[in-house]
């Protein structure tokens, strides 16, 4: 068997923009360390319009966003400024706590964009839950790509197709980026312990098994399987490692300590947490 079980991505509105909600979901709560998937997009913004994530926090994770169209600039307490562009990697860490902002840069702003891409978190191992916050970014030259018959792959993070990532992580990740044109072909290893598929847009078939746009699907455990395109498609293999325990999530908080949880709440409401150089007036607050 190919394909376990299957989840559909649920529209959610964030103000002002609207997402596919993956993970977590009712059937599965989690991929390996994936704990979180938003597929953004694709949203049209016309000139002066973009988007706004005020500062918020994050505890015990790991955010990864990976565009395919737009720009998006980072800002967090840590003093980093960087401005992501489809293709390019950035990979914060949280740690102990973190704060960020997402907004469209103010040259795409002012021109208009498409904006689509992924957004996803990593539960930090229990050991290294209260590490250092630390941000990398990599750029496309970063990211290594491999010519497939039929498609290419592009090796986000982990390990594929002979090709290692240079994004460094806590705990085995894997995140790949597949572009295949009809009738394209390939096999699905079973290097890592949890494994899934999400079509961004197009459709496949794994074992017979159809799979389409917007929709997860999960590996059989330890076993290879083969995915073959229906359409031309876009999509990315996602998992790693099984988690060390079960992980709580409340608002923007991951951890394994449902304690925990209620301190970085309290942290928040009561403006513990460091502020954002540059981006220090606005900030989300915390849902009631």
């Amino acid at each position: 068997m190919g394909i376990a079980a299957i989840i559909e991505g649920r529209t959610r509105d964030l103000g002002g923009f609207t997402v596919a909600r993956v993970l977590p979901a009712a059937a599965r709560r989690n991929v390996g360390p994936f704990v979180f998937l938003d597929h953004l997009g694709p949203t049209e913004h016309a000139p002066g319009v973009g988007l706004d994530v005020r500062p918020h926090p994050h505890i015990g994770l790991a955010t990864v966003t990976y565009l395919f169209d737009g720009e998006i600039h980072h800002r967090d307490s840590l003093g980093m400024s960087q401005t992501i562009r489809p293709g390019e990697v950035n990979w914060m860490t949280a740690g102990r706590g973190i704060v960020h902002s997402e907004r469209t840069p103010p040259e795409a702003r002012a021109r208009g964009q498409r904006l689509h891409g992924l957004q996803l978190w990593c539960a930090l191992p229990k050991e290294h839950e209260e590490v250092e916050p630390s941000f990398q970014h990599y750029g496309t030259g970063d990211v290594a790509t491999v010519e497939l018959q039929g498609g290419v792959a592009r090796i986000v993070v982990g390990h594929a197709f002979g090709v290692t990532s240079k994004v460094e992580t806590l705990v085995p990740t894997w995140l790949v980026h597949l572009e295949l044109e009809v009738g394209a072909t390939i096999e699905v290893a079973a290097d890592y312990d949890e494994r899934a598929a999400y079509v961004v847009d197009g459709a496949v078939e794994v074992e017979g098994q159809a799979l389409g746009e917007r929709k997860l699907g999960l590996f059989a455990i330890d076993q290879r399987a083969e995915l073959c395109a229906m359409t031309k498609t876009r999509l990315v293999l996602l998992g790693g490692a099984t988690l060390d325990g079960p992980r709580h999530l409340e608002w923007n908080f991951v951890s394994s300590s449902k304690e925990r949880l209620e301190q970085a709440k309290a942290d928040w409401r009561d403006r513990r947490f460091p502020a954002v150089p540059g981006d220090d007036v606005e900030f989300i607050p915390l849902p009631e």
